[in-house]
């Protein structure tokens, strides 16, 4: 069974659709660097151990880091998954964990990489925005995305209903990606991202019209 660690660092609602799921991997533990984030009572209610390593107390990010990693090593994760974690992890993380780490972006990468995607989306007047969950590597929201979710955008959204909106499609993909991981469906070999046997060339896209 893939052990599932999951890092927060606020409410956690992509961490609570992820245990109502019913994965058939198992969420072994739950990290915040923030000792308020609601996400750690989230996790507490459904039974799964939580750490609370803050940031403040490192004096670099490779000090804090290096403390994440012993702790996902001590739990024996097989998966990370960053559910709404508001921290730029190191390079040396990322690379000790490539190939085992997850990330959901709110916009249809690669575009809207980085912060603001809801009011840059309207300021273009796109018509389509969603998020996409992908593989975490050491640049910015630029691991192959293996998972998006689209909506068209209306006339009349804000930054508030788009992001509310987007949020929803999140908590049903970002679950799915992780069971097709659990189960097999999404492989990360050296020849490259394997779904179903066959290599993946785009993501799969669910569309919310």
């Amino acid at each position: 069974m893939i052990k599932i660690a999951v890092l927060v660092s606020g409410s956690g609602s992509n961490l609570q659709a992820l245990i109502d799921a019913n994965l058939s991997g198992q969420i072994v533990g739950v990290i915040s660097n923030k000792p308020e984030a609601y996400a750690l009572e989230r996790a507490k209610k459904a039974g799964i151990q939580t750490a609370v390593i803050e940031h403040k107390q490192y004096p670099n990010r490779e000090a804090f880091d290096d403390v994440m990693h012993q702790q996902l090593l001590d739990w024996n994760v097989d998966l990370v998954v960053l559910a709404g974690f508001m921290r730029i992890l190191s390079a040396k993380f990322v690379k000790a964990w490539e190939g085992k780490m997850l990330n959901i972006h709110p916009s249809l990468l690669p575009n809207y990489k980085g912060m603001h995607t809801h009011q840059r989306v309207l300021n273009t007047g796109d018509v389509l925005h969603g998020c996409t969950v992908h593989y975490v590597t050491a640049e910015l929201d630029a691991g192959q995305a293996l998972a998006q979710g689209l909506l068209k955008v209306k006339v009349h959204d804000d930054v508030n209903t788009l992001a509310n909106r987007v949020h929803v499609l999140e908590h049903v993909i970002y679950p799915q990606v992780v069971e097709w991981i659990c189960s097999g469906t999404i492989r990360h070999t050296e020849q490259g991202v394997l779904y179903r046997g066959q290599a993946m060339q785009e993501p799969v896209q669910f569309c919310k019209f």
